[in-house]
């Protein structure tokens, strides 16, 4: 279809703005291009910029548009996820924060090298780096969708140029660029959502009575069966378990979010900001879920409005809305939304795993003498090769079906465990190297049989794919603590730290 003009300027400046706002940072260095600035801008970030940023990483195009696609294809199950994200930042708060402040390093990952050994900090950092590169893949083709319905475009088209313009701006500004422009498209995509839900409940006959009357009777409001003997489906306390376990093994291991711990000002700054960012999420993340049903409402009023090819792939439905149910102007607005939303997450990962490149591989094995100059260079060479992978992963799932599903699974599965390694580093203070090793081996066998082996075994219970992360992390800390009991005689005892 052709588009109309007034969107095309509104996308075209939109994404022009934010590319060379990004890139600008490269030339306000004033002579301070340094590692330090491109990991942490040297911790001078004001916390509201670092909250927005936490809450932009969040709120990527895997929520733009597989939120609303779960809610229209399902119901609000999906929405416990969010729920679980203010109990996992006031843990973070608590015991995370203040821990790697104290450190002597941007990698979230030397703690466990402190605790267990060199080969601790290579298993959790792989680990990172594969989610990161599922996650940048998810994202990018989740971005690509409403274009390739704008515009016929093809979708590889488009993955590509979007990673590359993303790809830009990351490796020349850093990560002052990563969270300024993710300041700025917070709230880019804060008031798209609102506009675009706002335009649908009007356009929507009978209103929002109707919309809620409709959703009631389909069951669009249900967060899940709350069954405690069903672990095979998303059931509500599977959902919550995985949100638990992912958002604690986000705030407490995950380097996108360590980093802006140390970018912060202060002490105080880091607490504020990550309340800030992980609070604002949850009533964001509840818009998307009300467009998702506004949505199923809408078009089961209307029927003819929505191909049936549609209909069975719901990721694809709030695209078509955009492009065919808003006013000129809007759309343009809504597709810029959708953008400033995956590409604050995408260029999130791509400094925080080129800033894990660096620090937990090309400092250690291969350069550890490197200057200044070799580091900036090293960090500017990992963006691109990060890039490049995620847009290769990102053409693998053009056939997936749901991209929420799909990348929840990615995220359960390379998390590895290893938020389990962790907690038994911090609170089981005896714990060595042969225990942690130990439980890390069974975890992963763990993992292994609930994502791999079990679906070969008709005979025996089901385990829901994302509880692979719940029960991986519990197997490796509880392994590693008792036999730290029997071993040593105790799990309490004086850090290495």
């Amino acid at each position: 279809m052709q588009l109309p003009l007034i969107d095309l300027i509104v996308f075209l400046v939109y994404m022009t703005g934010v590319v060379l706002f990004g890139c600008s940072f490269f030339f306000r260095s004033k002579g301070e291009d340094s590692a330090g600035l491109f990991t942490s801008g040297a911790g001078r970030l004001p916390a509201w910029a670092v909250g927005m940023s936490i809450f932009a990483t969040y709120i990527s195009s895997i929520s733009f548009l597989a939120l609303p696609g779960k809610a229209f294809g399902s119901n609000w199950n999906a929405f416990v996820f969010s729920l679980s994200i203010p109990i996992a930042a006031i843990v973070a708060v608590k015991f995370f924060i203040p821990l790697y402040r104290s450190l002597d390093s941007v990698s979230a990952y030397s703690y466990l090298e402190d605790r267990f050994g060199p080969w601790a900090r290579i298993y959790a950092s792989l680990c990172y780096l594969v989610s990161q590169i599922a996650r940048i893949g998810a994202v990018t083709y989740l971005l690509a969708l409403p274009m390739n319905a704008l515009l016929g475009w093809s979708i590889p088209s488009i993955i590509l140029v979007t990673g590359v313009a993303v790809m830009l701006y990351s490796m020349m500004g850093g990560i002052r660029a990563v969270i300024w422009t993710d300041a700025i498209q917070g709230i880019v995509l804060i008031g798209g959502v609102l506009l675009c839900l706002t335009l649908l409940l009007i356009k929507m006959p009978g209103g929002v009575p109707e919309a809620v009357r409709v959703a009631s009777a389909e069951g669009k409001f249900s967060l899940g069966s709350f069954s405690i003997s069903d672990w095979s489906t998303q059931t509500f306390w599977v959902c919550l378990f995985y949100g638990l376990f992912i958002n604690l093994n986000n705030f407490g291991i995950d380097q996108n979010y360590i980093q802006r711990y140390m970018s912060a000002r202060n002490m105080k700054d880091a607490i504020r900001s990550t309340l800030f960012g992980s609070c604002l999420y949850v009533p964001v993340s509840l818009l998307f879920f009300c467009i998702g049903t506004a949505l199923f409402c809408y078009y089961k009023a209307s029927p003819g409005l929505l191909p049936a090819e549609l209909a069975a792939t719901p990721d694809k439905v709030f695209p078509y809305f955009i492009v065919n149910g808003l006013p000129s102007g809007v759309t343009g607005l809504l597709i810029a939304a959708v953008f400033a939303a995956g590409m604050s997450t995408i260029s999130t990962s791509l400094n925080s795993g080129a800033t894990i490149m660096m620090t937990d591989y090309y400092k250690r094995y291969f350069n550890k003498g490197a200057d200044d100059r070799a580091e900036i260079i090293f960090l500017r060479f990992a963006t691109v090769v990060l890039g490049v992978a995620g847009v290769g992963c990102a053409l693998a799932m053009i056939k997936v079906k749901s991209a929420l599903d799909a990348w929840w699974a990615m995220q359960s599965i390379f998390s590895g465990g290893m938020l389990g390694l962790f907690l038994l580093g911090y609170f089981c203070k005896k714990a060595r190297n042969a225990e942690a090793a130990i439980g890390v081996l069974l975890g992963l066998l763990v993992i292994a049989w609930i994502t791999l082996l079990q679906v070969h075994f008709e005979s025996v219970p089901k385990l829901h794919a994302n509880l692979s992360i719940v029960l991986g992390t519990m197997v490796i800390f509880f392994t590693g603590f008792l036999l730290t009991i029997i071993f040593r005689g105790g799990a309490k005892g004086k850090d290495l730290k």
